[in-house]
């Protein structure tokens, strides 16, 4: 592309990219300085041992799960309350320092890298449950709370937290994401079971976003400022709190695993499932590589063809109809008979090894890295999606498994890229690009659960169009108008 440009506008490109070098340079040179000035206003409010300048330490912060690499922030901060993040933020805000919300680092898209480095606020010593009304179905955890801490707390409770991502994230980061996972399909996405949040914005100030200490099961009051913090990625404000709703244990589950000719015939019978109007609690479909790789990985037998695991929860009756509705209609496509999952041990070893999808799909090639796609698209259009998505993957020779929540019409390929193949990489960003228009065209999203992070902007722009892009931007520069929460991360300022 460089030699097809005239000298005069080589001179140009040259020119820019020289002036955009220096302004990089200047931003850096100022933003370390301002880092230096404030670290002992930072020391005098959580304490030295709370802060951290280390390189292995702010490495560990400025990545995820993701392929994106490391971004490290120039100082990292463990605050135990939100008081001090209130104080830290405004420390941060009055030096024009940006601010990268950390919990488990679980993410896959690099939410958390710090692209303009700045100051990393590690929640992970915030780790209280506050408030557990178990007759109302609720609890309030602070941001170091994860799933498996929360359901561990719940144990004797009768009640437990359903989301489920795979990963053992924080809750207040799985709500920042609007995470979702396998029992999504039942009993819905953060989205649907955050109740409130307490919210510390980039300039100090601490909001409820439902009213303090506010838990109503359902409300039309004013703007649903809940729902629009969940899913925005650090890039509002830092969330310290969250309510949830909370769901009784059911009295039995049974889970099982079905096998089936073609993809066409799995997705079909998941379809079919939900349309007769069966409560299923999972429905997860892999196709054959996928279930070839679990098999390798966790030392399981099942059939190399595409399959479903599914889940039923509720009364043993209940569970019969359930049961007797689904394997007719799965046996209606060519399904095998159910092999079944009844007692815990066995269930939760069927479902470690689906969650274990991503490390199973890595030991395909050992030494590439994963990455996972995450489209989702109407229930009526995932048998073509998919079809077309195997048929693209077989002409591109491109390993990626594919694995999904069929029930919610999310799926995700895993896909297995060597790194230091410059033409494998690029391949695997077209086929990505594909997929996600793929799906754009069928009325879908390009990204179900995992969010948009860095590698989704230009895809979301696409997917909402320039107007809702211009909202979107209105309602970050109103509470961050310097631009300090998670900078670089849904939005660019330049595609405006």
């Amino acid at each position: 592309m460089w030699l097809n440009l005239t000298p005069s506008r080589r001179l140009l490109s040259l020119r820019w990219s020289l002036i955009q070098y220096r302004n990089i340079t200047l931003e850096n040179t100022a933003r370390k300085a301002a880092v230096d000035k404030v670290l002992s206003a930072f020391r005098s409010i959580c304490g030295k041992d709370n802060i951290s300048l280390g390189e292995a330490i702010r490495e560990q912060h400025g990545k995820d799960e993701s392929v994106h690499r490391c971004r490290p922030p120039d100082v990292v901060v463990f605050p135990r309350c939100v008081e001090e993040v209130s104080a830290l933020a405004k420390v941060c805000h009055d030096h024009n320092l940006p601010i990268i919300p950390f919990g488990t680092g679980t993410g896959l898209e690099g939410g958390v890298g710090a692209v303009k480095g700045g100051v990393c606020f590690s929640l992970r010593n915030m780790d209280q449950i506050l408030d557990l009304h178990p007759e109302d179905f609720d609890v309030t955890v602070e941001p170091g709370v994860t799933r498996k801490a929360l359901n561990a707390y719940l144990r004797d409770t009768g009640l437990w937290f359903p989301v489920d991502p795979g990963a053992d994230a924080s809750l207040c980061g799985m709500a920042a994401t609007s995470a979702s996972g396998t029992n999504a399909v039942r009993y819905g996405t953060m989205r649907e079971n955050v109740m409130n949040l307490e919210v510390v914005l980039s300039n100090g100030t601490v909001i409820h976003t439902a009213g303090k200490g506010r838990r109503p099961r359902k409300t039309s009051a004013g703007y649903n400022l809940t729902n629009l913090f969940v899913g925005s990625e650090g890039t509002l404000g830092i969330i310290t709190k969250t309510t949830l709703r909370l769901y009784g244990v059911p009295e039995a589950m049974v889970s099982a695993v079905c096998s089936f000719p073609s993809v066409q015939a799995a997705v079909d019978s998941t379809v079919q499932i939900l349309q007769t109007g069966v409560p299923i609690a999972r429905i997860e479909f892999l196709d054959e590589v996928m279930i070839d790789a679990c098999n390798k990985f966790s030392s399981l037998s099942y059939p190399v063809t595409p399959t479903l695991f599914l889940e039923f929860h509720g009364s043993e009756r209940s569970l019969e109809e359930q049961v007797n509705t689904a394997e007719e209609i799965t046996q209606s496509n060519e399904g095998s008979d159910f092999q079944w999952a009844r007692d815990a041990e066995t269930r939760n070893r069927l479902w470690k090894a689906r969650h274990d999808a991503w490390y199973a799909a890595q030991a395909l090639r050992p030494g590439c890295k994963a990455y996972s796609t995450d489209v989702c698209v109407p229930l009526s259009r995932l048998p073509q999606i998919i079809v077309e998505t195997k048929k693209d993957l077989l002409e591109s020779r491109l390993t990626g498994p594919i694995a999904g929540h069929v029930g919610d019409g999310n799926f995700h390929c895993l896909m297995v890229v060597d790194p230091n193949d410059p033409d494998e990489l690029h391949q695997v960003h077209l086929f990505t690009e594909r997929l996600a228009r793929r799906a754009l065209a069928m009325d879908g999203t390009c990204t179900g659960e995992h969010g948009v992070g860095l590698g989704k902007r230009a895809l979301l722009c696409e997917e909402v169009g320039p107007l809702a892009i211009q909202v979107m931007q209105g309602l970050k520069d109103s509470l961050d108008p310097r631009n300090l929460m998670n900078p670089g991360k849904i939005l660019q300022r330049g595609e405006l």
